[in-house]
């Protein structure tokens, strides 16, 4: 624990001096978690560590945390975890550069969402280690769980995130369009063998399969079979015919056993009106890994029964499977991550589409500020293991925001919005031109410029908790005090306020010409309506700003005297 607290405190001293003297415990919580995702499971004691170290810190001047800071060495942390990102990342069994081909397979069954991103986030990482080529493959064999609109947004989703890498090169295909080759390779099989078309009632066959005996179809000559293959395209009903692939019968794992490749269904599919055959998961992804030459794949661990499966199909046309690489579960507790689900509640109306600010899907992320790079690099802290995590909202998304915050901190410029203002008379105060960064570090991206008298509109929460006779100061503006109901000046001097000072708020000069209207829609979609600075009318829909104190935001639209912002996290 000893060692775990060192490197918190660095954490926190590093964050600290990097926002000008105060660390933020979620911040310091987030890269301790993402250095070594183990310390998920001591996720309660690591969080009462780190608050106790960030009071701690925070209560030592700016000067004295960097000399602190300097004193513990930063360089050893940083090469610490650069070999701990190595680690998280191991080599390809047998991988050579420029000759790696994955895949990433997802169903249309809605867009991609935060467990998606992890796993195609790896696959996009190794495709960049080895100067590889990643497939996208929509796995749409199933008619009964299409959502139309989702083809367009996993593949909007995926190009997105592979652009954090300067775009591995990817290659995207539609199962339903490769149906006459599922078909050929299908007839092969059977003329091979190596496949027939079973007629057994289900549950005869399963009693069968489960003592290890063959169905009497199976028994029967190739011809039959190929003559029952035609027929599946016109003649037999839904559930009156499958293709099995031929296995070991008495292999020691009944799934394993003949297992189904082809069925019959007759529900309507988007892409293809007039198909009836359709090949199931493991058939298709067989042939397709085949035909494509993909030579290492990152899937869950429950699919290495399937993997055993799809390795027959390899052995049948001697041909080599690819190296498989096999994930734990991630399972989020409090996160519903299920299309099927939440596209009936999109229809029940509970929410407003799929990129409703609520849900965990990428596209949403999107819109509130999150940026792909963040998600590859959230991706690698995983890394690949094959130990199930459990994660809770709380935990993920301050892993999640402490990546992204390293990435549009640089980025985000400096604003004011006001939520719920209220109108305040600072007597005495001086008539100013106030003049502030857009960014603290970045002074040649220029200033914002505000005229100001005696009145301001300050956050109603930050009037409630005005004491009378104490120090109050608005940022980079004046100090003031509260005398009975009156709110009076008392100085411009920052160095009076670190001095005496009980806390800074953020404000806007009460005059229209220098406002717009301004709005924040908050993650459990709560909006919060107030005053901004007149500058945020300038700003590019879809840019990430800071709005000060109160957190990272993106801008989603503008009207003329309006703009309305997505809060990403603070």
């Amino acid at each position: 624990m000893k060692k775990i607290e060192k490197e918190i405190l660095i954490c926190a001293l590093e964050n600290a001096v990097k926002f000008g003297g105060k660390a933020n415990v979620g911040a310091v919580i987030g890269k301790i978690i993402a250095s070594n995702p183990e310390l998920k499971r001591k996720i309660k004691s690591i969080s009462a560590s780190a608050k106790k170290i960030v009071e701690e810190v925070n209560s030592l001047s700016l000067e004295d945390q960097k000399k602190k800071l300097k004193k513990i060495s930063p360089e050893k942390k940083r090469e610490i975890k650069k070999k701990e990102r190595e680690k998280r990342l191991p080599e390809l069994k047998n991988a050579q550069k420029g000759k790696i081909i994955m895949r990433f397979e997802p169903s249309p069954s809605g867009p991609l969402h935060i467990g998606h991103a992890i796993t195609i986030g790896l696959n996009i990482l190794y495709c960049k280690k080895y100067n590889g080529k990643l497939i996208l493959r929509i796995a749409d064999t199933n008619p009964e769980n299409i959502d139309i609109e989702s083809y367009r947004m996993i593949i909007n989703d995926a190009r997105w995130l592979n652009s954090a890498t300067d775009s591995v090169p990817m290659e995207i295909y539609f199962q339903s369009e490769r149906l006459g080759i599922y078909y050929d390779y299908a007839e092969q099989l059977i003329a091979l063998g190596k496949a027939y078309v079973c007629t057994c009632n289900p549950d005869e066959f399963r009693t069968l399969l489960f003592k290890g005996k063959a169905c009497p179809c199976r028994k029967l000559s190739k011809k039959e079979h190929l003559l029952r293959w035609d027929r599946m395209f016109v003649e037999y009903k839904p559930g009156e015919a499958v293709v099995r692939i031929k296995t070991d019968l008495k292999h020691k794992n009944p799934a394993i056993r003949d297992w189904a490749a082809l069925r019959i269904c007759e529900k309507p599919h988007p892409r293809k009106k007039d198909a009836r055959v359709w090949p199931l998961m493991n058939f298709a992804v067989a042939i397709d890994d085949m035909l494509m030459g993909v030579t290492h794949t990152i899937r869950g661990k429950d699919h290495q029964d399937n993997a055993e499966k799809q390795a027959y199909i390899f052995r049948y046309f001697k041909k080599t499977p690819p190296i498989n690489l096999f994930i734990g579960r991630i399972n989020f507790v409090d996160l519903e991550l299920s299309a099927s689900k939440t596209r009936k509640l999109i229809e029940y109306g509970e929410f407003d589409g799929w990129s409703d600010i609520r849900l965990p899907f990428l596209i949403a992320l999107r819109r509130r500020g999150y940026q792909a790079k963040a998600f590859l690099q959230l991706a690698e802290s995983f890394g690949v293991s094959k130990h199930d995590k459990v994660v809770n909202a709380d935990e993920f998304y301050k892993i999640l925001n402490a990546f992204n915050k390293d990435i549009v901190e640089p980025k985000a410029n400096r604003y004011f919005f006001v939520p719920d203002p209220v109108l305040v008379k600072i007597e005495n105060a001086p008539a100013k031109e106030v003049k502030i960064k857009l960014h603290p570090d970045f002074p040649k991206r220029g200033t914002r410029m505000f005229k100001t008298k005696e009145r301001f509109y300050l956050w109603k929460e930050d009037v409630k908790r005005i004491e009378e006779g104490k120090l109050y100061r608005l940022m980079d503006c004046l100090n003031f005090r509260k005398e009975g109901k009156r709110f009076i000046f008392d100085s411009e001097d920052y160095e009076k306020y670190k001095r005496e000072g009980e806390a800074i708020f953020h404000w806007l000069p009460a005059d229209e010409k220098q406002l717009i209207k301004a709005e924040l829609l908050m993650p459990d979609k709560t909006l919060i309506k107030g005053l901004g600075e007149k500058r945020l009318s300038e700003v590019n829909v879809g840019s990430v700003v800071q709005l000060e104190r109160i957190g990272f935001s993106r801008l989603d639209s503008k009207q003329k005297n309006k703009v309305v912002f997505w809060f990403a996290h603070r």
